[in-house]
This record gives structure tokens, C-alpha cells and sequence, in this order.
């Protein structure tokens, strides 16, 4: 009777583990996910200060610190910050230099009764609280509205500080450069504007402005073997985008793209291709609904080393890209709706892949290789 019951108890033991350790599997690596933190709502972006120490930012403007096993209490001292729809604390990153000045920034959409807009400011964390405040870029002019934000940061060590904008719901202000919207802004990370932009002797234009053309970047990332900049584009209806940035080109949006009308299908533009503007490294049709990309390079997943990641929000899935000569030479499709909307994808300092889930009830989630 006693082996019985201890061979019972093995044996749900057993099935308590396989169910806690799904493993999935890919071309390249099996892999497991792990939940690392809950509770949060709609978190929009993760920031690692060190492997027991993480950045998290909430949609309805909380600041918050995972350290150690808890979710702590939201920082203190942000900005006056409007949550509509798309729009309210979005994306956050760390100065190159941030373990000695401890200085970070994020975006948010911010104004007033009449407009709102993005806007990216810089704070120096002290325990848990943000001081010496400064907002660095307003995106203008603001509009009514709560789409299409943008609002993904780079901060690079040529002390460039890249912030992807949306066309705020109204497309063709993507082809205006006297217009904020549909573009990437580069500054210097103390606010100041690089004397290489492209437009900066045009005074018709923003000089802020990088490109143009683009509707809603929500990813941007640096190669790292390249020093290439690289953006993901949320199309509409078809048409997401992961696009090479090169200062002063005009990527299109609307004038040409691969998407078309929501629900009914109609044509946008002109079609395509048009002389002038430029065509995207890749493309979805039908959109995944494109949210964050980024390249890996640790060492816990070695066969995937090199490879473009683009998380989905509308299938919940990672797209996995080989990449050689700025190509997209094969697409993998991983996790595939098995844990929501996944909002960004981040490798942590421990080399392992992140998932942020945008959710009322959201997660960061740890893909972990499987043996």
C-alpha cells in the first residue's frame, strides 16, 4: 500500500512538473517559459538595471521596479502624463552611462484639452524616486486622439538619443517634414538637435527629423555586429515593416505601402512603389501587428546569435529572423498565441529572452532554453 501511494504521488509529481515546464520547440533551440512577474497593467516596456533589478513601465502611467522577487511600490515624481487609448507611459531606457549617473528616460503622451502628443523626458533615479527632471522633445503639433504614439527610445554611444513617432491617426501628416508625426527623431540625449540631421539647413522642416514616411514605429533597435539602426512599422491591414534607417529617406506611408483599409479592404496610395520613396528589408501581409524588435547576442541561445526577433500583438507570437547582408533569409514563427499579446521582447542581461505580455493582468515572461 505504501509503494502505491509513494508511486501516486511520483507520478502526479511527475505530471505537476511537465505541465509547469511546457517545453516548445523551434528549428534551432527547445525552449520553456517562465512566468517572472504578474499583476502588472498593460506594461508597455522593460528595462534591465541588473539581472535582480528591473524597469517596468504601465500604460496608465506607473513607473515600477521589480527587485528580488517583488513588484514594488510605482516611482515617484513622473510628469503629468495623459493615458488615452494607445497613448500613456510607453518606453524606457537607460543612459549608456547609468551605472555611475544614474540618469534614464521615457516617453509618454502628454497635453491638454486641446492636443495631446509624445513627449521624452529624462530623470535621474534616486531609490524610488525620479529628480532633476528635464523633457527633452515634444512632438509637434499636438491633435486630438489616441493613436498611434510610437514612442519606442534608442539611446546609442555617440550620445544619440532615436524616439519613433506614429502619424497620430492622421496619415498624411507622415509626409510633411515640417510635422513631427510619421517620423524618427534623433537628438542628443541632453535635448540638444545633431548638426548631421538631414534637414537641419532646410527651414521648412523639423530638424529633429530623421526619416519620414513611416505610420506607427513601435520597435527600433541597434545591430550590434553593424551599428545599424533597424525599426519595426505597425502597418494597417497588412504592411507591418522592418526597415533600415538611413537619415533623410522617405519610407512611403501613404503615399505607398502594403497594406490597406481595415474591414474593407480598400486600396491606400498609390500602390507599392514609387521612385523616391524607399521599400522595407521585409514585410508582413497579413499583419502580425508589429510591437518591439531587437537582435540577439548572449550566449544562452547560441544557434539564434545574430537573429532579428519581432514580437506580434495580434497572434501573440515572436517572428524569428535570420538575417545576412541586411536580408531576411528565413522567418520562424514562435510561441504562437500560447500567452497573449506580447507587447515588447528584450534580452536580459543573463542572455535569456523576455517577454512583456499587454494585458489588464500582464506578465514578464523568461524564455529559458530547454535540455
Amino acid at each position: 500500500m505504501k509503494l502505491k501511494l509513494f508511486s501516486l504521488f511520483f507520478l502526479l509529481s511527475f505530471f505537476e512538473f511537465a505541465i509547469a515546464e511546457k517545453i516548445y520547440t523551434s528549428d534551432k533551440h527547445s525552449y520553456s517559459i517562465e512566468t517572472v512577474v504578474d499583476g502588472l497593467r498593460y506594461p508597455w516596456a522593460v528595462e534591465f538595471i541588473s539581472n535582480k533589478k528591473i524597469l517596468i513601465t504601465e500604460r496608465p502611467g506607473r513607473l515600477r521596479i521589480y527587485e528580488n522577487g517583488k513588484l514594488l511600490a510605482p516611482i515617484k515624481g513622473l510628469p503629468s502624463i495623459k493615458a488615452e487609448r494607445q497613448g500613456g507611459l510607453l518606453d524606457v531606457a537607460l543612459d549608456p552611462d547609468f551605472s555611475k549617473n544614474k540618469i534614464l528616460f521615457f516617453s509618454y503622451s502628454a497635453g491638454n484639452m486641446f492636443g495631446i502628443g509624445t513627449e521624452v523626458a529624462s530623470a535621474r533615479l534616486d531609490n524610488n524616486a525620479l529628480k532633476d527632471l528635464r523633457v527633452l522633445f515634444r512632438a509637434l503639433p499636438k491633435s486630438k486622439g489616441g493613436l498611434h504614439f510610437g514612442s519606442r527610445l534608442l539611446l546609442t554611444r555617440d550620445n544619440s538619443l532615436y524616439i519613433t513617432l506614429g502619424d497620430r491617426g492622421e496619415m498624411n501628416r507622415a509626409q510633411d517634414i515640417g510635422d513631427h508625426a510619421g517620423s524618427l527623431i534623433r537628438i542628443n540625449k541632453d535635448g540638444s538637435i545633431p548638426e548631421s540631421n538631414p534637414f537641419t539647413q532646410d527651414s521648412n522642416a523639423k530638424p529633429e527629423i530623421y526619416t519620414y514616411g513611416n505610420r506607427n514605429m513601435q520597435g527600433i533597435a541597434l545591430d550590434p555586429t553593424t551599428n545599424e539602426v533597424w525599426t519595426i512599422e505597425h502597418g494597417p491591414q497588412g504592411g507591418d515593416e522592418l526597415n533600415l534607417m538611413k537619415p533623410g529617406i522617405n519610407f512611403g506611408w501613404p503615399v505607398i505601402t502594403y497594406g490597406v483599409n481595415y474591414g474593407i479592404g480598400t486600396k491606400i496610395g498609390e500602390g507599392t512603389h514609387k521612385n523616391g520613396m524607399s521599400q522595407p528589408v521585409y514585410y508582413w501581409v497579413p499583419s502580425i501587428a508589429t510591437s518591439s524588435v531587437l537582435f540577439y547576442s548572449g550566449k544562452k541561445f547560441p544557434n539564434w546569435k545574430g537573429n532579428a526577433f519581432v514580437s506580434s500583438l495580434k497572434f501573440g507570437q515572436l517572428a524569428r529572423l535570420e538575417m545576412a547582408d541586411n536580408k531576411v533569409i528565413k522567418e520562424e514563427r514562435l510561441v504562437n498565441g500560447a500567452v497573449g499579446r506580447i507587447r515588447e521582447v528584450k534580452e536580459g542581461p543573463d542572455g535569456f529572452l523576455y517577454i512583456l505580455i499587454d494585458d489588464e493582468n500582464g506578465k514578464l515572461l523568461r524564455l529559458k532554453p530547454s535540455n
